[in-house]
Formats: C-alpha cells, sequence, structure tokens
C-alpha cells in the first residue's frame, strides 16, 4: 500500500529544502516572497536570521504556538511510520534513514516554533488559504508552494488545484510548485490536465529539474508566469 494520509499534516521543512526545491538564487532571496502553505518550515525563521524576509500563509497559523506544537506531536509518530512501511517510495541519499529523516524535520519545525509568535507579531505568518488569498494583485515577486498542491491531489480536486493556482499566480509575478507528485511517489492525477488548461489560458507555464528528490521521481518544479 504507497504512502498515504487522510488530512494535510504540520510538517515543516528547512531553509536548505527550499533552496534547493526551488532553486532559489541569491537575487530570488532579494525578492518579496510568499511561502504558500509552509506550514511549520522553518524556511522563513532562516530567511530572517539571514537577513532576507518572506510571508508565510498557512491555516494553522490561526492557532497558538502550543496548539500547532500539539498537532505536530499528534502527527509526527505516524508519518514516520507510514514513511517506514513505504521506504522505498524514498531515496536515502541527503537523508539517509527514517531516524535522520524524524531529527531533520523535529529541528526544521522547533525552529519554526521558536519563531513563530515574534513572526506572527511582525505579520511574517499570516492565517490564510488557498483558494483565496487576501492580498493584493501582483504583491509578490515570487510564490513558492512546497508539499501542499499536486501532493494532496487525493484530498482536493482538479477545480480546487486549477483555482489556487491561478490564485496564486494573480498575488505574484512568478509561481513556483514543488513536487508535481501526489502522495505515493506517482506524478499527480490532475497535472496532465492542469498542464493543458493553463497552457490554453497562454499562461508562461515550464517544468524544470531541480536539485533535490527525497520522492523517488520528485526531482521536478512547475514555474508559472501570467498572462
Amino acid at each position: 500500500m504507497p504512502f498515504e494520509l487522510k488530512h494535510v499534516v504540520p510538517w515543516g521543512r528547512s531553509y536548505d529544502e527550499y533552496i534547493a526545491m526551488f532553486s532559489l538564487t541569491e537575487n530570488d532571496l532579494k525578492k518579496n516572497i510568499l511561502g504558500c502553505s509552509d506550514g511549520p518550515a522553518s524556511f522563513n525563521a532562516e530567511m530572517k536570521v539571514k537577513g532576507y524576509h518572506c510571508t508565510s500563509i498557512d491555516p494553522i497559523y490561526q492557532f497558538t504556538r502550543r496548539e500547532i506544537e500539539k498537532r505536530i506531536d499528534e502527527s509526527f509518530d505516524k508519518v514516520l511510520k507510514q514513511t517506514r512501511k513505504n521506504k522505498d517510495e524514498f531515496i536515502w541519499k541527503n537523508i539517509k534513514s527514517i531516524e535522520q529523516l524524524g531529527n531533520t524535520r523535529k529541528e526544521s519545525m522547533n525552529q519554526f516554533l521558536k519563531d513563530f509568535e515574534l513572526g506572527k507579531f511582525e505579520r511574517r505568518y499570516i492565517a490564510g488559504e488557498l483558494p483565496k488569498l487576501k492580498f493584493k494583485n501582483q504583491e509578490f515577486d515570487l510564490a513558492l508552494c512546497s508539499h501542499f498542491l499536486f501532493l494532496y491531489s487525493a484530498q482536493f480536486s482538479l477545480d480546487f488545484h486549477v483555482t489556487s493556482i491561478k490564485e496564486l499566480c494573480r498575488v505574484a509575478k512568478e509561481v513556483r510548485i514543488f513536487p508535481l507528485l501526489e502522495l505515493g511517489s506517482k506524478i499527480s492525477r490532475h497535472f496532465e490536465k492542469i498542464m493543458e488548461i493553463f497552457t490554453n489560458e497562454k499562461y508562461q507555464i515550464k517544468i524544470r529539474n531541480v536539485a533535490y528528490e527525497f520522492q523517488k521521481g520528485g526531482n521536478k518544479q512547475l514555474v508559472l508566469k501570467n498572462k
């Protein structure tokens, strides 16, 4: 049975992973960046330390630090258990074991938790969710969506994906989505139709290889720009 989850779970990735997943350059990092569905990733916190700025949006930010920490604790072992059962779906190169994966994710999420209250006060963490964002047209230079769109294709419909991607293209000049796989390390069931829809509507759309692969075959990002 392939890797599966009934709901979106809090699972935080690091600054270095974001750099690799989205092929972020020094010039990219200086831009006005929106991290959509960032959850408890440490990217925003680490950006702050390095002197950059990122705005993260996720429904989990409506909760307190203590409540988020509780949700992380409740889902942590379940995710590792699923990963252990489906170990062959992943490439164990940079992360070499289940134990290292757990430690890496826990470290990233702890960095997020330490930064959360200050970041929320500074409006670096804003509660909100796709498919509707409360931002102005083209408010951001770059929107990044990690491990939400496509990954949860079984939980979210094609219409949800199309509407969400159009919304990201509305609020940002460029959108990057990673990975193109759904849970189970297979190409998203929505991917071909989305490529057809956005090509026909004359969005600028590209698939780019990236220097990151944990899910087998998960080494590509989708890059879109508005008409």
